[in-house]
This record gives C-alpha cells, sequence and structure tokens, in this order.
C-alpha cells in the first residue's frame, strides 16, 4: 500500500490540532447557523421565534438554507486551519477534473443501492426523513436552490473536511503516518466522524459504509473530485426518490 506522502516528508500533520479544529469548526457552524436562522427569524416575523423554529416539522426553505450556511462557515475556518497552521498540505492534483471521473457517479449510485438493500432486512423506517423534514412542502426556486446546495455544494464542503483534511491528517500525521495501518486507521476514523456529524442513528451503519468508499476513493486516486462525484450523486439518488414520491401524489 503506498503511502500518501513522501517517505523525506519532514513536517507531518498535526492530527491532533487538526481533529480539534474540525471539532470547533463544526460547533461553531452549528452555533453560526443557529445565529444566522435568528436573523431569519426576526426578518420574517416567524411566530414563535427561534424555538418554534427548532421544533417545526416543517422548517421554511430560508431556515434549512441559512443553517447550511452556517455549517459551512464553520466547516471553512477548520478547512483554512489544517492548511495554514496545521502542516496539511493540498494533493498536488486534488480538484483535477477527468473524463474518467463520470465513472463515479455510477459508484455513488450504486453505494446508494447496496445501503438501502442492506437495511430491507431490519425494516427500518423513515430513512429518508431528513430529506422530508429538509425539503417538507417547499416548491419551485426555493426547492431547485435546496437541490442545489444539498446535492452539490454540501459534498464538496464534506469531503473537503472530511476526506481533503481529516482523512489524510488521520493517515498522514504522526510517526507511522503513510504506513498501511495509518491509512486503515484513517479511513475508519474518517468514516466514524463523518457518520456521526449527521446525527441521525438510524442511518449511521449506511453513512459509515459510504464514508469508508469515499476515503478510500481519495487515497487510491489522490484527488478529491472522484469522491465528490460519488457523494454527488450518491445525494442525487435521494433526490431523485424525493421528486418522484412528490410526482405520484
Amino acid at each position: 500500500m503506498d503511502s500518501l506522502i513522501d517517505a523525506e516528508t519532514v513536517e507531518r500533520p498535526r492530527v491532533w490540532a487538526i481533529v480539534v479544529a474540525a471539532f470547533v469548526g463544526f460547533l461553531a457552524g452549528q452555533i453560526l447557523g443557529s445565529l444566522f436562522q435568528l436573523v431569519g427569524v426576526s426578518l420574517a416575523h416567524y411566530p414563535g421565534g427561534l424555538s418554534a423554529l427548532a421544533n417545526a416539522g416543517s422548517p421554511p426553505w430560508w431556515a434549512n438554507v441559512l443553517g447550511l450556511l452556517g455549517l459551512w462557515t464553520g466547516f471553512a475556518g477548520a478547512i483554512y486551519y489544517a492548511y495554514a497552521y496545521g502542516n496539511l498540505r493540498s494533493l498536488p492534483h486534488q480538484w483535477q477534473v477527468r473524463p474518467s471521473d463520470l465513472i463515479y457517479m455510477a459508484v455513488g449510485v450504486a453505494c446508494q443501492f447496496i445501503v438501502d438493500a442492506a437495511y430491507i432486512p431490519f425494516h427500518v423506517h423513515h430513512l429518508n426523513r431528513p430529506v422530508n423534514h429538509l425539503f417538507g412542502s417547499v416548491v419551485g426556486a426555493s426547492f431547485v436552490l435546496l437541490i442545489i446546495m444539498t446535492t452539490f455544494l454540501a459534498p464538496i464542503m464534506e469531503e473537503w473536511l472530511f476526506r481533503g483534511v481529516l482523512f489524510r491528517a488521520l493517515s498522514e500525521g504522526g510517526r507511522r503516518g503513510g504506513s498501511r495501518a495509518s491509512v486503515v486507521l484513517g479511513v475508519v476514523l474518517s468514516a466514524v466522524l463523518f457518520a456521526l456529524a449527521h446525527g441521525e442513528p438510524l442511518q449511521f451503519a449506511g453513512l459509515f459504509f459510504l464514508g469508508v468508499v469515499l476515503a478510500t476513493l481519495v487515497w487510491r486516486t489522490r484527488r478529491l473530485v472522484p469522491s465528490i462525484v460519488t457523494h454527488v450523486s450518491f445525494n442525487g439518488v435521494a433526490i431523485a426518490v424525493l421528486i418522484h414520491q412528490r410526482s405520484v401524489h
């Protein structure tokens, strides 16, 4: 198993500093999202204020947009810290797009079907609850905006943080960084953190599986684009199902 880093590299990523920064960035993003929503509540004169919004079964579209923007702002801060102060270097071609990357759309679709099939024997219900909660009864331009944010922008931000930063820090940092054991540890731990960050216990196993696949793609290709394309198509299947359900009602 090849190393993600050059054996001669002296300065390895500061693993714990980056992990802590990611945790702080995630919490800061949650707080910023709530603050952004508080502003939205005030401007929209939302009945019941922020507490009512938090308990709403179908939040207005602007609340979800503001929440995501706040979360991604926290992600961006953690990513910046990792590169500026955590000794993490970008992969040489991590944003390079190749025509062959289209194949990863099929990988994402396959992952979605594998996850769905794995849950069937356990008769798990409400797997689509997060998507239904996010979109609610939103229609029109706001529906399109949420599709763009959740299908395209969310995978970019999540892949950059969880694979581009956390996976690489965990697998490349430390004295044995880049070894087989470190890479496996990085794949597993980054997948666990990815699944936990979604806050959906029922979906933990499926998200962990997806996280393992995505981290493996980054290790194998030395780029983020393949994992982003896979993540986009994985999310796209869920959105396609939602659109289909709406069309038949």
